[in-house]
């Protein structure tokens, strides 16, 4: 795989640019492996976000009924475009444009080697979609933050969101020896698996982003420091506001708190701040 990697990008003078994601997968075990767990059949419209030069896209548009391709770059895209007809494959939606900012077609199953620079912005909006499963490939650190229990130093709002949204399975390691140009540190890949039935509001999302700004701080504190994450509310009124949850969790650190004690505080002050007469007693 290496050497068909190199000759693609000699051939059109490509010089890949690692600030930008671009480390391409050069191991058939592990394409394999993704491959596998993917379970990809043609019922499926598959989402590939960073396809790159195809390496995981032509084998997906094997077994699959569509896929669709989201790449930024132009000249790679084009390079994706090229192979694609050589190879008499016309399963495939390439799609030039930035996946995090984009509103991303029908489909239910992603398979991807993520670019790691949009790892959270792109799983974050991931988890608004519907779709079956994603098999995603992500930076080791990031995929063990996304695991990570209450108290762990790694635990955050990407482990909240995703343990309330889906279930997360982690499925193997990969090395760096598996990419090209070498990046340098190890990589994994996750099943994720959306919850369909739990219909989360944003409400939940701005609270957890506003807690986690402050993860070591009191919830209290937390709450107070990062409101305007949550409503444009006067402070003083926020503070009163706050003042009437759950006394117990307001002394929390916010790292300790499970995505339930979470849940909990998102519901009442949601409640509390659609009633205008908050009463002065708890």
């Amino acid at each position: 795989m290496l050497s068909d990697t190199l000759k693609i990008l000699r051939t059109h003078n490509v010089r890949l640019n690692k600030r930008k994601g671009q480390n391409y997968l050069i191991d058939s075990q592990i394409l394999f492996k993704i491959l596998n767990n993917a379970n990809i059949s043609r019922e499926d419209t598959v989402l590939e976000i960073g396809p790159g030069i195809g390496t995981l896209t032509i084998p997906l548009a094997r077994m699959a009924g569509k896929v669709v391709a989201v790449e930024q770059d132009k000249k790679i895209a084009e390079i994706l475009k090229e192979r694609l007809n050589s190879l008499h494959i016309f399963n495939v939606e390439v799609i030039i444009g930035d996946a995090v900012k984009i509103k991303l077609p029908p489909f239910n199953k992603v398979v991807s080697n993520l670019p790691y620079q949009i790892s959270s912005p792109i799983t974050f909006k991931l988890l608004k979609e519907k779709f079956d499963y994603g098999i995603l490939m992500y930076q080791l650190e990031f995929a063990e933050r996304m695991i990570a229990k209450p108290g762990d130093s790694n635990y955050s709002r990407l482990s909240v969101m995703l343990y309330v949204c889906s279930d997360v399975e982690f499925l193997f390691k990969v090395s760096m020896d598996s990419f090209f140009p070498q990046p340098q540190v190890s990589s994994a890949v996750i099943k994720l698996t959306p919850n369909l039935k739990l219909n989360i509001d944003e409400f939940f999302f701005n609270i957890s982003r506003a807690l986690f700004q402050h993860k070591k701080k009191k919830v209290r504190n937390a709450l107070i420091d990062s409101f305007h994450e949550i409503s444009n509310m006067d402070k003083h009124i926020a503070k009163d506001i706050i003042s009437h949850l759950d006394e117990r969790l307001m002394n929390e650190r916010v790292m300790k708190l499970t995505p339930e004690e979470i849940m909990i505080i998102s519901n009442q002050l949601e409640y509390l701040m659609d009633n205008t007469n908050v009463s002065n007693s708890k």
